[in-house]
């Protein structure tokens, strides 16, 4: 069955009918009025849209990524392949085999798809930027509530389809002050204002779970004795003007961010990473990812998936000019659009000037010392950084986004 949520299906009643937002409200409370205990509020919404003459879907054909819902089967998706994982192989007590991935992304969403087995040899045909069109994908929900899509026996991946156009990737733009819990492709743009040391823990090599010392030997529940690699977490907090927020960014991440190698960056597990931190101080960079809820102290975090370190001033200016218009579409305008570009232009040449001087050794601490972020202390960024033997569960979690866990394959076929 396919997994609707409420929101989607409310939307479709909407679109199809001249019901207002509180007649369909009304309809739906009043099923699960008549239903009492029998039925969610999803199944309420079903029979609601069923009894209208809703169809909730009608000729699926190809799928923009935020239209994919799990249950889905023959899904056909175009994407720009963001990200490309390294082909793993498994042995449970069940069974054994390969499984590949890679994150594939369009204008309305990023989602990753898994190729198990024989399928997972088209992996060595991809590469990052490369435009590919799924067939006959079928799509599942994951232990951590992401859909994905599998590829079956009659999938396909073709690379750069016939009369296929370049595809932008990004979010919606949201400032940090309007930042909720658990929304996903959102975008930022900001300024870094402080950046903690990574925190590093040690991992299996061959599965990526998180290891524990036991009388001076590194054993993995599944490999046990082993020679552990490392894993890392960067966070550091991002201004936008409107307020400040905490980012955390996981193995890959940090790498587009500090542009430097796994190798490299497991090298500052034992010297200092001063150095970097300055240099990161002022920078503005534009991210992509979900919002998470740091239930311990009660604030929102911004978990990226995309990292973009050197954003396009020209670009900025050209969306600033599609807000405006759309501004002045609705209302009539308040202040100058060409102060509004000014601004923006002069923000970044204040990054270019201070990264100019910084060459000449002039500190460029007087741009950052008015900036006054969230300041954390050392339990709450031990916390934070998930190193705590009480919060191992979810930094396994976030590690599962670079690799899939093998609890994950118990469930998966």
């Amino acid at each position: 069955m396919i997994k609707v949520p409420v929101e989607i299906i409310f939307d479709k009643i909407k679109q199809k009918t001249n019901l207002s937002d509180a007649d369909i409200k009304v309809k739906i409370k009043k099923k699960l009025d008549q239903l009492s205990g029998l039925i969610s509020e999803e199944g309420a919404a079903h029979i609601v849209a069923n009894e209208l003459g809703v169809k909730l879907f009608e000729d699926i054909g190809q799928l923009q990524i935020k239209n994919i819902l799990p249950g889905m089967r023959n899904v056909e998706v175009l994407g720009k392949v963001l990200r490309i994982y390294d082909i793993r192989e498994f042995e449970t007590e069940n069974r054994k085999g390969k499984l590949g991935s890679f994150v594939i992304g369009d204008e309305t969403g990023v989602i990753r798809i898994l190729a198990w087995n024989d399928k997972s040899q088209i992996l060595e045909k991809l590469k990052p930027e490369q435009i590919v069109k799924i067939e006959n994908g079928y799509a599942r929900e994951n232990n951590r509530g992401k859909t994905e899509v599998h590829l079956g026996d009659r999938s396909k991946v073709l690379v750069n389809p016939a009369g296929a156009k370049d595809i932008q990737t990004g979010g919606r733009r949201k400032n940090i002050s309007g930042l909720q819990e658990n929304e996903d492709n959102v975008e930022l743009l900001g300024t870094i204002v402080q950046v903690f040391d990574p925190r590093y823990f040690e991992i299996c090599p061959e599965c990526g779970k998180r290891v524990r010392e036991k009388e001076g030997k590194w054993v993995c529940d599944t490999h046990k004795e082993i020679v552990p690699s490392y894993a890392y977490v960067l966070n550091l907090f991002l201004d936008d003007g409107t307020d400040n927020i905490r980012v955390v960014l996981w193995r890959n991440q940090a790498q587009r961010l500090l542009q430097k190698t796994d190798e490299e960056i497991v090298d500052y597990k034992d010297k200092s990473f001063e150095e970097i931190k300055n240099e990161l101080l002022g920078k503005i960079v534009k991210f992509v990812g979900r919002t998470s809820k740091n239930e311990m102290f009660g604030r929102i975090e911004f978990i990226p998936q995309i990292v973009i370190v050197n954003p396009d001033p020209e670009e900025e200016i050209r969306r600033l000019d599609e807000e405006v218009k759309k501004v002045i579409q609705e209302k009539p305008m308040e202040g100058s659009v060409e102060e509004e570009k000014e601004d923006y232009r002069e923000e970044v040449d204040e990054e270019q000037v201070v990264s100019s001087t910084e060459e000449n050794n002039v500190p460029r601490a007087e741009k950052t010392d008015k900036i006054e972020p969230q300041q954390a202390s050392d339990d709450e960024e031990e916390s934070s950084t998930n190193t705590d033997e009480d919060e191992a569960e979810e930094a396994q979690d976030n590690l599962d986004e670079e690799i899939l866990s093998l609890e994950d394959l118990e469930s998966l076929e």
